[in-house]
This record gives C-alpha cells, structure tokens and sequence, in this order.
C-alpha cells in the first residue's frame, strides 16, 4: 500500500480523519450522530436549511434521536452541519445517505445518488474513502460512482476507495440501533475494504465483510424481498380465512408456537416505509435486464399493493351490516404513519387508502399522534383531527391503520363505533361492532329480524 493510504488509515483507527454524511435524514443524522459519539469531527451535508438550522439548535427531527443527544453531539464542537457541498474538500471519508425512490412507471430513480457523485467530483481530492449507503441495484457503486470518478483520472482502490454498505435502519426499534446492528460492507478492492471496516468498526459493533459491493448491495434487497414475499403471503392468507369464517390471528398464533421452521409474519392495511415497497421492485428491474423475470416478486407486490382496496371492500360490508354505504360515510381512519410509534409517512399503506375512501364517496378525516399531516394527491395539505371522543363517537366507522401504542384502545372500542381493525390491536377488547382484516364479518341482528326468530 501506498504512503497516502496508510495515513488515511492510521487517520482512521485514531479518530484524526474528518468524517462526512451526505444527506441528514433517517439514516444519515443516526449515522452522524453515533460518529461524533465515538470521536470523529464530522461534517454532515444536507440542502434542507431547515434540518441544518433545527440541528444547530438542537431540535431533532428524527424519532431515533433525542432533541438531548443531538445538543449533546453539538456541544462537543465536533459536529459542523451544512447545506455546502464544497466542505467535501476537508473530509477525508464521506457516507452517502441520500434517498433512492422509485419513479412513477416503478423504476429505480437514483438522481440523488447522481447529483451527489457530481459533487464529490467537483470538490474531489485524492485518497477519499466514499461509502454508499442508499439502498440501490447491484452494480449501482461501480456505474454511478467508480465510472465517473475514473473519468477524472482517479483509479479506485490506489487514488480514492469505494465500498458499499446497505443501511438498516429501523425507525422506532428500541433494541437495534446503528451503534448494534451489523453492518454489511462490500469493497470494490480489497484496499477499498480494507479501510471501509477499519472505519466502520470505529462507531459499528459488528462489521460483516463481504466480497464486492453486489453482494452487499444484493443482500439487502433479499433482506426486504423476503419480508415483503411473507408479508404478501400472509396477506393473501388473511383475505382466503376471510372468505372462509377462519380467524387468521389465531392461526398465525397457533402456528408461530412451532419452535422450529416457523417464522410469523402478520397481514395488514399493506406494506409502507422506505424498504419494503421499493427495495424488491429495484431488484425485479435489475433483474429483466438479465432477461430474468422474478414472478413471486411481482406477485408479491400486487398482493400487497391489494390490500387497500380489501381495507375499502371490508370496511363497505361492515356498513352495509347497519344500512349504510361507503358513499356519504363519515370514516375516521386511525393512525396515518407506516409503522407504529414513529411520524414516518413515507409509502403508509393509510394515504392510498384514504384516497380511495375518498374517490368512494366518504367523507374521510384521521387522527394520529404522531403524524401531524400530509399532503394529498391533489397537492392538498390534510391535518389530523384533535383527540376528541365525542366526535370519533359521530363518525360511522373507525378504520384502525397504525397500532400505535399510545391509542386508548379499550375507550375506543367502548364507543360502539363499528371499527375495522387491520392489525388487531383491539384483540383485548373484542365485541360485536368490533372487526377485523382476515375474519368474517359477523351478521348484525336487526331489531326485525330478532322478532322473527
């Protein structure tokens, strides 16, 4: 190895390299964070001002990190929050945190990724260490950084180094965090891996190398496709025990006491968040190009996709139980955020099916505690209804989205609002106006047809 990149790593392993993280938000203020915790002056790039100022004062905008923990980290001097791109020039190891959406015909868009490298290759020096964290294709790292960067001149792994590593990020996860989680590393030499681990392992308790960054980048979208295969699975099991009178929960429950080849997974409203939905159609568009065509990945995705319009469909045979339709309906939807406990809407199984509610003629409102408001299809900004019993007592039915953990479920159900619960988070309360995904609904008795019985 050459002089540079001994430097580089004995720069590393005593915390005298300044460290950067491109894009401040659900992966890379965590990431940021946990490298200012162990030592390292870091630069953290983003171009929302906002998240910069919020930072600056100490205001955390990410459940995961505490508005303490983060003035903590700002206290130290060490943490220098920017929206200046040209601040790559003083880094000598830069994450690359950015999102990696799909576009609207389901494609891969990685013009973050993109508009980044162009960046880097304008403030580039040599013996930079870039990292790319952003959940992407195989191949993303050697045709969307390595190429460009060797059009400069640079050649990987003796003037700069390159790695990729799959974050795995779980919003809200008290146990898992980014300190504890192993992370996957994929050099795409091995100087380049070499120097990805000995950096990851300064603020990473556990660091699994692999042999090239698509492995790595391989390995995470098979970590989502598997869930999102089981959770579609599942799914379609709850909509066959529904048309059969069988209750799904306490299959999975009965069978998940199996202490071997048996793992749960639970049916719901559909998949949200910032892996599940995407990460498995990256993997199914990298894979046509192969001429491969992955039919349960595809199937999957519209099993799950599905689940809105079941979430639609049950909740107009529950009304029409008491005489009433969709249409003209006062619904209040229950929780909005993808996942229990957290703000994230991102890809929320809860904004299709308030769409839908509303293309059915409902008069459509939601409350949850966490998510303050969205932005429709129509550009229109919807907030949530305060907590008021007596007025969730006036809608027609509740369709409970998000088991968030701070509802009073025992007080809702005591309203005697028919409620749909989509992932059985009233299953302590169980009572005849109370029903739910993946069971029949049960006949209401009319006051008629009681007298003729």
């Amino acid at each position: 190895m050459n002089e540079e990149y001994e430097t580089l790593l004995n720069a590393i392993e005593n915390k005298k390299a300044v460290l950067g993280v491109v894009g401040l938000g659900y992966v890379g203020l965590p990431l940021a964070v946990e490298m200012v915790k162990q030592g390292f002056t870091v630069v953290g790039i983003d171009l929302d001002p906002n998240k910069i100022d919020r930072i600056y004062r100490g205001d955390s905008y990410i459940t995961d990190i505490s508005s303490e923990e983060l003035a903590a980290c700002m206290e130290t001097g060490r943490f220098k929050p920017t929206t200046d791109y040209s601040m790559i020039a003083v880094i000598d190891a830069v994450s690359i945190c950015v999102p990696t959406p799909l576009s609207e015909n389901q494609d891969p868009d990685t013009s973050y990724i993109t508009m980044v490298v162009d960046q880097i290759k304008r403030f580039m020096k040599p013996n930079l260490l870039i990292t790319l964290e952003s959940t992407t294709y195989p191949g993303t790292t050697e045709e969307l950084i390595q190429h460009e960067i060797e059009k400069l001149g640079f050649k990987v792994g003796k003037d700069f180094y390159l790695c990729f590593s799959p974050e795995r990020v779980d919003p809200s996860n008290s146990k898992f965090n980014t300190r504890n989680t192993p992370k996957v590393i994929g050099g795409t030499t091995e100087a380049c891996l070499k120097l990805g681990v000995a950096l990851y392992r300064q603020y990473v308790e556990t660091v699994v190398p692999v042999s090239n960054p698509k492995v790595a980048e391989m390995s995470k979208l098979l970590e989502n496709t598997f869930r999102s295969v089981n959770i579609a699975f599942v799914n379609e099991m709850a909509m066959m025990c529904d048309r059969m009178g069988i209750d799904v929960w306490e299959v999975i429950n009965a069978a998940a006491t199996k202490p071997f080849g048996f793992m749960p997974f639970y049916p719901g409203p559909g998949i949200g968040g910032h892996c599940i939905p995407l990460d498995p159609m990256y993997l199914s568009w990298k894979a046509k190009g192969f001429r491969f065509y992955s039919k349960f990945i595809e199937l999957a995705q519209s099993t799950n996709d599905n689940m809105p319009y079941y979430v639609i469909n049950k909740t107009a045979t529950i009304l029409n139980e008491y005489a009433k339709s969709v249409k003209r309906s006062n619904i209040l939807l229950l929780g909005m955020a993808y996942k229990p406990d957290i703000s994230d809407l991102r890809e929320s199984p809860g904004l299709e099916v308030y769409e839908l509610f509303k293309e059915n003629g409902a008069k459509v409102e939601y409350y949850d505690p966490y998510a303050s408001s969205f932005v429709d299809k129509n550009g229109v900004t919807v907030r949530s209804v305060e907590y008021d019993l007596a007025r969730f007592r006036s809608y027609d039915c509740i369709v409970l989205i998000t088991n968030h953990s701070k509802l009073d479920y025992g007080t809702i159900a005591s309203l005697g609002v028919p409620i749909l619960d989509t992932r059985n988070a009233f299953k302590d309360y169980a009572r005849p106006h109370i029903y739910k995904i993946g069971h029949s609904v049960q006949h209401v008795t009319e006051p008629d047809e009681a007298v003729l019985i």
